[in-house]
């Protein structure tokens, strides 16, 4: 699967000017242009054929399609889409979509553009008006419904409009056949309006609530009170009515009082943009902050609360709340979490997971939260529900201070890459609570023999006496042999076999005569590593079935003395758990062996070199998880 390394750092918010190329070639549209013009030939494109596959990934077309020539951001970054000028037609007529002029051609380019980036035409099916708004500004998307909006749900929309957000309203249908029906207060069920203003205005001694809608067709307009022929204005002076802009005329838009509204519209979009998407002059704005990271299973795919074995492992994003709204007691943000591109997997079969997200009170403490918090704390947020869309998305205020939000799948053991987004009135401080975890490699132990044997030690020089003569030097094959008659012995632990290869590792490990073998008094020292690390396995066995949950390999790495990130988690976890993410004694072994191994190497080359270790040890394990 495709979900093991996202680099989950903050990151600045993305820029349109900074967008990234996406044609295979390699080339940006400017390259791509100047070539044609150099051939004298029309752009092709290879990335996206004028045929079949393109337009639907689950059947064939129903009816022939003919391609012919008229005469975009996703995932938190700016991506620049490359296509041809040919559409699908039918008799000589746009198939999808397409403007009423016939001749006119820029919507129909710009759909294949976005059907491009996920796909098909076909994985454009379903979905929402708000995740077609944020793919075409950047922003980041709200949903309210209107009869049970929050009390300061005025607030919020004024807010909105000064920070130039996008924001849309619609009326709810019960069947096909209200699509579009028109009420008798001349509102359209299941049309897209959008609001553009909101007032108060004074009434006859009363400030009274307004709001401005517009209808696209550009006339159909609300007739209750404050529509623009009604009595009201008639007691709202002439220069409130023209700093409303108010005027009686047929265009669509039209006044409401907000209480009307609220009884007459069901649900409210909004779509607040980011910074660079604004002019310089917008006097509000969002902070923003941004981090990409991924699920993967046996690793970091623990699913939600529900599953508290697990829910720890997810990755976990700690935030930092300074500084209060301007006259408020608390801190605003709206947190967004994306699962990214399920619609191009449609074809493959994916569909949009069930996600969701929880918010915890942070101990104080800068390192991962355990199992033990989340049994014994509740959460001090949380997303409204967990559901399969694209994206999901709340507005919080919480008091001042440092808070834990954990993104999760509904389920365990569901893959995907996601993105997280922070928008928030005043600037918060994230970090990625994984990314503070550094390589923690322990220094390995000099042999140091105790000046008395016990009698374990008695036996053991008793039986590689017996092996390997009076020299008493282990070779990696008599190694090989003594550790797998042993371990194959020991109660409580599921053990396959320890190679060869393993044994030569061990030697490298611990024997300090260059030779390839291992002396007495350095098996003594490897004897007691592993009899500490076989306590530490039978300690994260949690169900005493002789294996350990991948899960849990976080928790026992680090009471070996391992504080390991999540890239290095998932090779790990990807390299030795089977099918059910279960490890075996002989792979926890194999697995330590390795990183003592990292240890011993890297300590030694971090005192010429230290710059040398920190771009490299990453390649270095990496290298070493694949033998």
């Amino acid at each position: 699967m495709p979900y093991l390394f996202q680099d989950s750092k903050p990151r600045p918010a993305a820029h349109p000017g900074g967008a990234r190329g996406t044609h295979s070639s390699g080339k940006g549209y400017e390259q791509l242009k100047q070539e044609c013009l150099r051939r004298g030939v029309l752009f092709e494109d290879p990335d996206f054929p004028a045929c079949n596959s393109s337009l639907f990934f689950s059947e064939n077309p129903p009816i022939p399609f003919v391609w012919k020539r008229p005469g975009f951001w996703q995932h938190n970054e700016w991506l620049d889409v490359v296509i041809d000028d040919r559409l699908p037609t039918f008799k000589g007529r746009l198939i999808f979509l397409h403007s009423a002029e016939l001749n006119e051609f820029w919507s129909a380019l710009l759909e294949k553009a976005y059907a491009k980036l996920n796909g098909s035409y076909e994985s454009l099916k379903g979905g929402s008006t708000i995740e077609a708004m944020e793919d075409f500004t950047g922003g980041i998307g709200e949903t309210y419904d209107v009869k049970e909006a929050p009390d300061n749900f005025y607030e919020i929309l004024g807010k909105a409009l000064k920070r130039c957000s996008m924001v849309g309203c619609s009326i709810d249908t019960s069947s096909a056949a209200e699509s579009e029906a028109r009420t008798p207060f001349g509102l359209v069920k299941g049309h897209a309006y959008s609001v553009t203003g909101i007032e108060e205005v004074s009434y006859r001694g009363k400030q009274v609530q307004l709001i401005r809608i517009r209808n696209p067709w550009g006339q159909v307009e609300w007739n209750g009170p404050w529509s623009d022929n009604s009595a009201e204005w008639r007691s709202v002076s002439p220069s409130e009515q023209r700093r409303l802009s108010q005027a009686a005329r047929d265009d669509g838009e039209f006044w409401m009082k907000f209480e009307d509204f609220k009884v007459h519209f069901d649900k409210v979009e909004i779509c607040n943009l980011t910074p660079d998407a604004l002019e310089d002059s917008t006097a509000h704005k969002w902070e923003v902050a941004i981090h990409h990271g991924s699920w993967v299973r046996g690793a970091t795919a623990g699913g939600c609360r529900n599953f508290l074995e697990t829910f720890w492992t997810n990755p976990q994003i700690k935030l930092h709340l300074t500084e209060k709204d301007d006259g408020q007691d608390g801190c605003t943000f709206i947190a967004a979490l994306m699962q990214k591109g399920r619609r191009k997997l449609k074809k493959l079969g994916a569909e949009m997971l069930t996600i969701g997200y929880s918010i915890y009170e942070s101990p104080g403490r800068d390192e991962r939260l355990g199992k033990d918090f989340f049994k014994y704390h509740p959460s001090k947020a949380r997303s409204k529900t967990y559901i399969n869309l694209r994206e999901v998305s709340h507005r919080f205020k919480l008091p001042p201070g440092d808070y834990i939000l954990i993104p999760t799948t509904f389920e365990p053991h569901q893959e995907a890459d996601f993105c997280l987004r922070i928008f928030s009135e005043k600037k918060a401080i994230t970090e990625d609570l994984d990314e503070n975890v550094a390589i923690d490699l322990p220094e390995p132990l000099p042999p140091t023999p105790s000046p008395q044997e016990t009698e374990e030690e008695k036996q053991f020089r008793a039986l590689l006496e017996q092996i390997s003569g009076k020299d008493m030097e282990i070779s990696a094959e008599k190694l090989e042999y003594v550790l797998n008659a042993v371990l194959k012995k020991t109660k409580n632990i599921k053990f396959k076999n320890l190679s060869l290869i393993s044994c030569r590792n061990i030697i490298s490990l611990m024997g300090t005569n260059g030779y390839g073998k291992l002396e007495f008094s350095e098996f003594k020292v490897f004897w007691e590593k592993l009899k500490k690390w076989i306590n530490i396995f039978l300690q994260f066995d949690f169900d005493k079935s002789g294996s350990m949950s991948s899960y849990e390999l976080r928790g026992a790495l680090k009471a070996a003395g391992y504080q390991l990130n999540n890239y290095l988690l998932q090779l790990i976890v990807l390299r030795y758990s089977d099918e059910q993410f279960q490890i075996e004694f002989d792979d926890f072994l194999n697995c330590l062996i390795r990183l003592e191994n990292a240890s011993r190497v890297f300590q030694a080359l971090s005192v010429e070199n230290k710059e040398f270790i920190n771009l490299n040890i990453w390649e270095f394990i990496n290298l070493g998880m694949n033998i």
